[in-house]
């Protein structure tokens, strides 16, 4: 049952917008026309995130000669890819833990690949003059309970002791943490999708807005995807639709939608600031299995997210979703928990927004209609980073000649699906109780998650 909010957590949330911080901003770029008439291409790709945008733009340097069409059913960046924390890891398995249960005898290719992958991103970032505040700050893991101090000597970095801990990020909580100093870059999320959109359009992409793919089917030896108000015609497609239903009906009962909700502050004063350190500006994330994730934006709000993870029955994905003023209010108070020292302060933005998650907790990958579709699904919240990775693995699939990539078992196999509903439903809720009693037990998993660890489904954060 939900503690009745203290009068610092109501007044903290009382301004606080329904929208997302990333996407409220003037600089976001007009409407792009939808597509209006029957139309063909050599590719085509469905959905405007960072899967589809990073598809469109390697296509292009791979292809000079395609003509590349791109269907976003509503803005470009608007769904996970605008409302995210903007962490931008070089793990492509959700961490070293998660790659090491799924992938043993091929994690150090993919750590390598990962680090390759992020210095990549960079690159392009400063290639195509993208302002979307992309620092390479590291991230900073915290353990705020006694158990979790031992987990971290196990962490990638640098360990510090509470006094170190403290003097990078000033808060009451840490009992120790861990310093990783490359390998996350912190980013503006919106800023960068409108960024690549701009990027790919100069290179010739079409791109086209509120023009949602309704289905897939063979046309000849083409491939017809159809929308409200004309057909692309393509040799090729690459679909990156993320959390939303796939158009490959098999692939559906792979992965669920799962709801992340986030927290913006004003922006700090100075004296504020100065009483939080925070002079290297890291990504911070806790150790727990209903973590938070926060860090500084470009000016100086503290973005803080996390926590609860929400699953709708039936896989349903609704705009009234993205709001749950519930856990706004538990974010709120585990914030001033944290951060003492910054009471008053107030939250300008609360939003949410749906995860596409898969057993594995990190992508998967394959084909569809003899090779000529190739999809990327299951990010499970890191795809700001991992998508680029994605696109290059379907680029690699649709080219339908082996290649280092197409040939690792993380691009061969495919997890487990969910279940159909009730189980599904039923599944997902017993697994978050035992979860919440982990945290609450010194960490000690119970038969439920001991049992899914051993099919190798048991998440570990």
């Amino acid at each position: 049952m939900e503690q009745e909010p203290t009068s610092q957590v109501l007044a903290a949330l009382a301004d606080a917008e329904p929208a997302v911080f990333w996407l409220d901003d003037p600089a976001r770029p007009g409407p792009r026309p939808r597509l209006a008439a029957d139309t063909t291409a050599d590719l085509v790709i469905v959905g405007g995130g960072f899967s589809g945008l990073w598809t469109a733009l390697l296509a292009r340097d791979r292809h000079p000669g395609w003509d590349i069409v791109l269907l976003e059913g509503q803005r470009i960046g608007w769904a996970a890819s605008g409302r995210n924390g903007g962490f931008c890891s070089a793990s492509l398995t959700h961490g070293e833990r998660n790659g090491a249960r799924h992938f043993p005898a091929e994690l150090d290719v993919l750590e390598r690949l990962g680090r390759a992958n992020l210095d990549q991103i960079e690159r392009a970032v400063a290639a195509h003059a993208i302002a979307c505040d992309f620092t390479r700050s590291g991230s900073l893991s915290v353990a705020t309970e006694p158990h979790q101090v031992s987990w971290l000597r196990d962490e990638p970095g640098e360990f510090l002791a509470a006094g170190a801990v403290r003097e990078q990020v000033n808060s009451p909580t840490y009992l120790a943490g861990a310093w990783e100093r490359r390998d996350t870059a912190l980013v503006n999320p919106a800023a960068l999708a409108w960024g690549l959109a701009r990027a790919a359009e100069r290179a010739g992409v079409r791109v086209y807005e509120h023009t949602p793919a309704a289905a897939i089917s063979r046309a000849g030896r083409a491939l017809a995807v159809t929308t409200p108000h004309g057909t692309v015609t393509a040799r090729k497609a690459a679909l990156g639709t993320n959390a939303f239903r796939s158009l490959v009906r098999r692939v559906r009962l792979h992965t669920v939608p799962v709801y992340d909700y986030v927290l913006v502050t004003e922006p700090l004063s100075p004296s504020q600031l100065d009483s939080l350190g925070w002079r290297n500006r890291q990504g911070v994330s806790d150790l727990a299995n209903q973590f938070h994730y926060y860090r500084l934006t470009a000016d100086n709000r503290i973005l803080w997210g996390g926590y609860d993870a929400v699953y709708h029955f039936g896989r349903e994905l609704r705009a009234s979703y993205d709001q749950r003023p519930a856990t706004a209010r538990k974010l709120a108070a585990h914030f001033f928990q944290t951060f003492p020292q910054l009471e008053g302060l107030r939250f300008t933005h609360r939003w949410g927004g749906a995860i596409d998650t898969c057993t594995r907790f990190c992508a998967f990958f394959g084909t569809a209609y003899d090779g000529d579709v190739a999809y990327a699904l299951g990010y499970t919240g890191l795809g700001v980073g991992a998508t680029r990775f994605g696109a290059d693995v379907m680029l690699d699939l649709l080219a339908g000649e082996p290649t280092g990539l197409t040939g690792l078992r993380m691009v061969t196999s495919t997890p487990p699906p969910f279940p159909p509903e009730p189980l599904a439903w039923a599944g997902i809720q017993l697994t978050r109780r035992a979860l919440a009693r982990a945290d609450e037990r010194g960490g000690r998993r119970d038969l439920w998650l001991r049992a899914l660890d051993r099919l190798g489904l048991g998440y570990d954060s």
